[in-house]
């Protein structure tokens, strides 16, 4: 089950709507099966035609998501690729190109499916006690949605391979000193926390957070060296000199006041 949300800014507020994504299947970790993946990207479509100025994906219960639902799967009958490659990764890409910043805040086991959710995620808070790795080994399997490009990109590959040939978890604490996200917090504060930055985002300049985007995976994607990327970033200036937010923007520092940003 996906439930969605949306956390309105106070009637005083000039911000936008922060659209909430739930995984709610707490009995199984949020793992995921085909009609859960075709559930949560009709649910993404959704969220994005009520044009929320942030996106919050959380899961509820013990754990974010623990990857692909394979209570029952007969591994005979299984196409892991087509699964993989026809519903998972345009799901990821959906995440990936979201109308809006995204924050994933992550609690608990974090595996599979359900990491590449987060590393589609364009800010990832997680709990100092979440869980990720590639326990996948047990099964036979190997590490997929992205996992092997995260982790070899933060962590190096030696530790890839660690991780994968010992089956062994790592927490949010450790993943976040290691490079792998942005920020570990208390358990009981994550939610909290996340909600609060996004909705300060739902309150910023929409298109100058989509820009530095579209150049964030520019380098990400095809390895811009700093010159392109600074040929890149002037362009992306230029354009942005032209929406209401950039005009907003400079009159409010000469003004001496708070800018309000309407995410045009």
């Amino acid at each position: 089950m996906i439930d969605l949300n949306f956390l309105s800014p106070a009637p005083d507020s000039p911000g936008g709507t922060v659209a909430e994504i739930i995984l709610n299947n707490p009995r199984s970790l949020n793992a995921l099966n085909s009609a859960d993946i075709a559930e949560l990207s009709a649910v993404l479509s959704r969220a994005a035609e009520e044009k929320p100025r942030a996106l919050l994906l959380r899961g509820e219960g013990k754990g974010f998501c623990a990857g692909r639902n394979i209570k029952g799967l007969d591994p005979r009958e299984d196409d892991a690729t087509a699964f993989l490659a026809t519903e998972v990764t345009p799901l990821l890409k959906q995440i990936d190109d979201f109308p809006a910043p995204t924050f994933a805040a992550v609690h608990g086991p974090c595996l599979g499916v359900g990491l590449g959710f987060a590393l589609a995620c364009d800010v990832v808070y997680v709990a100092e006690d979440a869980s990720f790795g590639s326990p996948f080994g047990n099964l036979g399997a190997t590490l997929d949605s992205g996992g092997h490009s995260l982790f070899v990109e933060r962590l190096g590959t030696h530790r890839t391979m660690d991780l994968i040939i010992t089956g062994e978890l790592i927490s949010g604490a450790e993943a976040v000193r290691a490079g792998l996200f942005s920020r570990a917090l208390p358990a009981e504060e994550l939610l909290e926390f996340t909600r609060g930055v996004a909705q300060r985002a739902a309150h910023g300049a929409t298109q100058a957070f989509l820009t530095s985007r579209t150049l964030v995976q520019d380098i990400r994607d095809n390895g811009t060296g700093l010159w392109a990327s600074v040929d890149a970033e002037n362009i992306a200036q230029g354009k942005l000199c032209d929406t209401e937010d950039y005009y907003e923007g400079f009159a409010a520092f000469n003004e001496k006041r708070p800018p309000v940003f309407h995410g045009r």
